[in-house]
Formats: structure tokens, C-alpha cells, sequence
């Protein structure tokens, strides 16, 4: 694994686009959910980025957590008026520019096939891939880290190629091992807990996610770039 910090993008990748109006939705009594419009891409989550940078100052926020183009705003109190947090909300939204977060490269081995690749068969059928072509569509893409979320260290990627995308399981693997690298819609990551998973498994990576022993647990962090690197094909 090689881990390497990165410059901020370029000014002409990270200008703001037109935005349309947001969705927020009321998740108990304290809390409020945001949506960014749109497509699920790169330019909302940059959004996404911006509206936690500010809306985390606020003084009546007790936390922020940052989604798949989607903030979750939770206050320390019950609000008198929830219609004027929804204005304010809206109002950040509307005023946020896109900015990029300036994360590492991080390079993962991967074992591709075996024993964890207990998918890849569905996964070609879905595609219509040979299993070949689909690691190679997997490995040869770049990834950037959304959000954290699901286990500790989770690492929400976009990036991936949309002819190997694979809908999650209706019925979810029973025992899916750490460390299975996964497809799960329009998404990838690396499993990082052992137990029942609805996301499609196509090889393994050995590789520590995440240490609460350490001063930074996750390996990964918002705004990380993520390669996959073959250290074994197995088909």
C-alpha cells in the first residue's frame, strides 16, 4: 500500500455548476437530511464538501455527517421552528461554491478471483463480461472517496467503470470475509467487517482498513484517491 498526499485540483475542474434545489427531509426531531439534486457524481459531492465546511461552524450544530451527496445536520436541540432550519439549510446550499478536498493516494493489492471472489461469476453474467475484462475494468479505474460510512473505515467510491456496474443482492450474503473488495451498484469498496453483505464480492484485499488504535483509525478519508493494483489474478 502506498499512501501519498495530493495537491488540490485544478481551478477549471472545481468552478461551480448551476445547482438546483436541494432536498431536505426530517430524520427525528433534531435532525435534518439534505439531498444534493442531480446526478451522482463528483461536482454534488464537491457541494457536499463545501455546505459540512460550513454548516459545521455552526454554534448550534452537534454534528455533521457528510453521505453520498448527502449531509446529515444534527443540532444540539429540538428546533422551535423546524421551517426556518430548513430555509437556513436551503440558503447554504444555494450559497456554497464547489471546493475540492486535498486527500492522499492510496494504493490497495488486491487478490482478484479465489476463494473471496464469490460473485465475479454474477458479475460477468450481469455485464456480459468475460471475468478478465471485468478486474481489468475494476483495476484500471481511479477512485475518489466520498464519504465514510456503513463500519468504521468504510470508504464510499466513485469511479467506477458503468459497464461493470452490479445492482446490490436482494438477499444478502450470510458470511462476506474482511477485506472483500466489492460492487455495489454504481459503487466499490473493501468490505471491512465479516458478516452478512448485500454488495457483489470479485476478489480480496489484505490490507488494514482500520486500526482504533491509531491516531488516525481509517485509512481512508474524503477526498482520498483510491487505486486498486492486481497482486494476484486467479480466474
Amino acid at each position: 500500500m502506498i499512501a501519498t498526499p495530493n495537491i488540490l485540483a485544478p481551478l477549471h475542474d472545481i468552478l461551480p455548476l448551476a445547482k438546483e434545489e436541494a432536498r431536505i427531509s426530517f430524520i427525528g426531531s433534531r435532525s435534518f437530511l439534505l439531498e444534493a439534486p442531480g446526478e451522482f457524481d463528483l461536482p454534488a459531492q464537491r457541494w457536499i464538501w463545501a455546505l459540512s465546511q460550513t454548516i459545521g461552524n455552526w454554534p448550534d450544530v452537534a454534528e455533521i455527517i457528510p453521505g453520498m451527496t448527502n449531509l446529515l445536520t444534527i443540532f444540539k436541540e429540538t428546533p422551535d421552528d423546524p421551517d426556518s432550519v430548513v430555509g437556513r439549510l436551503l440558503d447554504a446550499w444555494n450559497s456554497a461554491r464547489s471546493v475540492d478536498l486535498a486527500g492522499k493516494t492510496i494504493e490497495i493489492p488486491v487478490h482478484y478471483g479465489g476463494e473471496y471472489a464469490t460473485d465475479l461469476a454474477a458479475i460477468c453474467d450481469f455485464s456480459g463480461l468475460s471475468d478478465r475484462e471485468v478486474v481489468r475494468l475494476h483495476h484500471e479505474a481511479t477512485y475518489r472517496v466520498f464519504a465514510l460510512g456503513s463500519a468504521p473505515g468504510f470508504g464510499y467510491l466513485h469511479g467506477l467503470d458503468p459497464r461493470i456496474y452490479m445492482p446490490r443482492k436482494t438477499v444478502p450474503s450470510i458470511r462476506m470475509e474482511k477485506g472483500c473488495v466489492t460492487i455495489g451498484g454504481m459503487q466499490t469498496g473493501v468490505a471491512m467487517l465479516t458478516g452478512p453483505n448485500g454488495w457483489n464480492s470479485l476478489g480480496h484485499a489484505d490490507l488494514q482498513m482500520f486500526d482504533p488504535a491509531s491516531s488516525v483509525p481509517a485509512l481512508m478519508a474524503p477526498g482520498d484517491i483510491v487505486r486498486f493494483v492486481p497482486a494476484r489474478i486467479e480466474l
